[in-house]
């Protein structure tokens, strides 16, 4: 972190004035986590647990996470009701929930902000490696009362335990994997250590952790281009030529990842609460597939383009490949029992992140940002019989962008936000509100590519929870949030290589407002456990991505915004169907889904400028009012069953993903696919209180060809095939 950055943040004031002291952190070795409604959700300022918790949430830990851990944040919580992920090849996955994406879902990392910028563009990665972390909570619905308005489609918080909060049970402890796969030859190996030496009054406690990945390009079950690439005939005609003229075969080219990852922490633990420092750094190089094309893909061969079209044509032609490094410090410190208050929490955290990208040997564009963010959470004890949290955050990040394909201007965008949130107990009524506003600004580099802005945004909530009896309960959700636009939202201007489509903003666009309800039911009771809910969210001025219809070296989309309705239901249930000699058998089956449409009628006209060098070009073109939005996550049913008897665990499981024909103008279908997935572990306690974990998964089973419909590169990028992992754990 820069000192600049501490001698002018008060913050750091308060952290040196925290006496140390104990806050409650989870043992970070191994959790068989049998029930993760009991599990404490660090999100939330009043720290209950999901059972507890009058918002929808899931959480992942123990056996759970480690049977999810995948390369990706959103492929770890794509099994999840309600979450999906977004897809840029392998190495690129954003959590989606309930059809929200991008700028409106938040990913933190234990309260703050990644520092990435993912939000920027689909092939930007997350910066947060999930095969470090102890638990990862999903908030649905708008967190936007905790988290700003990046959090108005919920958020996604991954616990990693970098900076220590507690002593730990032994004065050494932690855990290492090692894992290998065959569908990308991957390469994977962990450690993470945790101790604790005493020091005078208290405690010092130290963690570590460090990660590396290889993978090759990934086997996929056909051709890499779909049939609407090339039409059906083209992939029924066979012969060497015929497979040159359609690409990549049984392999995905410039498909491959590498990722390495460390972070050190060192805290004083004491009575009353701790203080805190850690550093992390973040670095992964993977491809962006289809972006490389075979010999006899010239494209618009013969017409009459102007240099700049065809510069915009060539960067087709090289294979793309990002390097991205990310560099944080961290501040953390927590003081229980003060008076009024019950406990304060304090976090700071400065990221240098740059992303690079590299066209064949050469630079294209580089992304620079740097980012600082600051948070303070005081929780209350009872104020006329309300118990609750009130808070600061603010936050600066400071956007740069340098090369030719340079399509969003560079920007510094500062956010500062107060929030209270309480609850109250009336016998069997829990009530629970809150309420934040918000002030955002961003000034643009480029004043003639738009004006700067400012904005201020109010968002409000309650929520009821009601207790029919102790093993079934109700719940109604009623939110009005809101967001503000985003600097890519206001000010892209340009051509975007990873969409390959030129992309535009809209420099006026207005806040956007969401009201929301949403009721749920939750049923738990001896082997069985269900969970259901319906929701219904309506929104002003909805901010998206509109494709025109214009073609210009690309697809030409704007972003524009009109109002909006989201609709959408799920459900979950999970039950222990015996337990006898043979072992214990469970099954658990799911279901999501959503519908995402403008709410409005008839057309309006806008007029589209591309810039080309000196000089654009104008277009006009006619945006619907009405029909469905673009890339929004399909239907889908999924089960598994369970089995566990002594060391052995198994399971068998498959996700059935609905054909998407809900699609928006100049958007094609997506058809059906089925994944196959199994696990397989043998787990054994040593005498001295370590153990050891043998384990063998296996996914896509049937090599069937799936696409995802929220991906750009769905079209040129399928998941990947029938693939099976293998590896040891082993916990200390």
């Amino acid at each position: 972190m820069k000192p600049s950055c501490l001698r002018r943040t008060p913050l750091f004031l308060a952290l040196l004035a925290l006496s140390p002291a104990l806050w409650a952190q989870e043992d970070p070795r191994h959790t068989e986590a049998t029930d993760l409604d009991a599990i404490v959700v660090r999100a939330n300022p009043l720290a209950r647990t999901a059972e507890d918790l009058t918002r929808p949430v899931d959480v992942l830990a123990g056996e759970q996470l480690d049977a999810a851990k995948a390369n990706s944040l959103g492929e770890t919580v794509n099994k999840l009701p309600g979450v999906q992920s977004s897809y840029f090849g392998p190495g690129v996955g954003r959590p989606i929930i309930r059809g929200f994406d991008g700028a409106r879902v938040q990913v933190l990392s234990d309260g703050l902000g990644s520092g990435d910028v993912s939000t920027v563009s689909v092939d930007h990665a997350v910066s947060i490696e999930p095969f470090l972390a102890n638990q990862i909570e999903v908030l649905k619905g708008p967190a936007t009362l905790l988290y700003g308005s990046g959090a108005i489609g919920g958020a996604v918080n991954v616990i990693d335990g970098r900076i220590p909060e507690a002593v730990t049970a032994q004065p050494l402890e932690g855990r290492t994997e090692l894992r290998a796969g065959s569908v990308n030859d991957e390469r994977t190996g962990m450690v993470r250590l945790d101790g604790t030496a005493e020091a005078g009054s208290g405690n010092v406690v130290f963690h570590f952790d460090a990660l590396h990945r290889e993978t090759g390009d990934y086997d996929i079950p056909g051709f890499a281009e779909s049939v609407a690439a090339h039409g059906d005939e083209a992939h029924e005609e066979e012969g060497d030529e015929h497979e040159e003229e359609l690409g990549a075969f049984g392999v995905l080219p410039n498909s491959a990842i590498r990722t390495d990852a460390a972070g050190l922490g060192v805290s004083w633990v004491g009575n009353r609460g701790f203080v805190g420092v850690g550093y992390s750094l973040f670095n992964t190089r993977y491809g962006v597939p289809g972006h490389a094309h075979e010999e006899g893909h010239e494209e618009h061969e013969g017409e009459e383009e102007d240099h700049d079209d065809h510069e915009q044509e060539d960067h087709g032609e090289e294979a793309v490949r990002i390097v991205m490094d990310q560099r944080r410090t961290e501040l953390r410190g927590g003081l229980d029992d003060l008076g009024a208050f019950e406990s304060l929490r304090v976090k700071l955290a400065n990221t240098e992140y740059t992303h690079t990208e590299f066209e064949g040997d050469e630079v294209g564009t580089v992304f620079d940002n740097d980012s600082t963010e600051a948070r303070v959470e005081l929780v209350h004890r009872p104020l006329a019989g309300w118990n609750g949290a009130l808070g600061v955050q603010w936050s600066q990040r400071d956007f740069l962008a340098i090369g030719e394909e340079a399509f969003v201007p560079g920007s510094n965008s500062r956010d500062t936000g107060v929030f209270w949130i309480g609850e109250r107990a009336f016998g069997p009524l829990t009530v629970e509100l809150g309420a934040r506003h918000d002030r955002n600004r961003i000034d643009i580099a480029d004043a003639a590519i738009g004006p700067d802005r400012e904005f201020d945004t109010t968002s409000l909530s309650g929520a009821l929870r009601w207790d029919l009896n102790p093993d079934l309960h109700l719940s109604l959700g009623l939110d009005r949030a809101q967001r503000s636009p985003t600097a890519e939202e206001l000010y892209s201007n340009g051509f975007h290589v990873a969409t390959g489509s030129v992309e535009l903003g809209t420099p006026d666009l207005d806040v956007e407002t969401s009201k929301r309800a949403e009721l749920g039911l939750h049923w738990h009771s001896g082997p069985l456990r269900l969970s259901a809910s319906v929701y219904h969210a309506r929104f002003d001025d909805f901010v998206y991505l509109a494709d025109t219809g214009i073609d210009d070296g690309g697809p030409v989309r704007l972003w524009t915004q009109d109002d909006a309705m989201f609709n959408g239901a799920e459900a979950e249930a999970d039950w222990t169907l015996a337990e006898n000699a043979t072992g214990t058998w469970a099954v658990r089956v799911f279901g999501d889904v959503v519908r995402g449409e403008l709410d409005g009628s008839g057309t309006r006209e806008v007029t589209v400028s591309v810039p080309h060098g000196d000089h654009n070009d104008d277009y006009t073109a006619e945006l619907s009012r009405s029909g469905n939005l673009p890339r929004i996550a399909p239907s889908r049913v999924g089960g598994e069953l369970r089995w566990a008897s002594g060391a052995w665990r198994a399971s068998l499981g498959a996700v059935r993903y609905a054909r998407q024909d809900d699609v928006a103008a100049f958007e094609t279908e997506t058809p059906g696919y089925t994944l196959v997935d199994a696990h397989l572990a043998w787990h054994v306690d040593t005498a001295g209180g370590n153990a050891w974990e043998v384990f063998l998964d296996g996914s896509n089973l049937l090599d069937e060809e799936a696409r995802s419909h929220t991906s750009f590169l769905k079209d040129l990028a399928p998941l990947p095939g029938r693939g099976v992992a293998f590896g040891v754990r082993a916990f200390f």
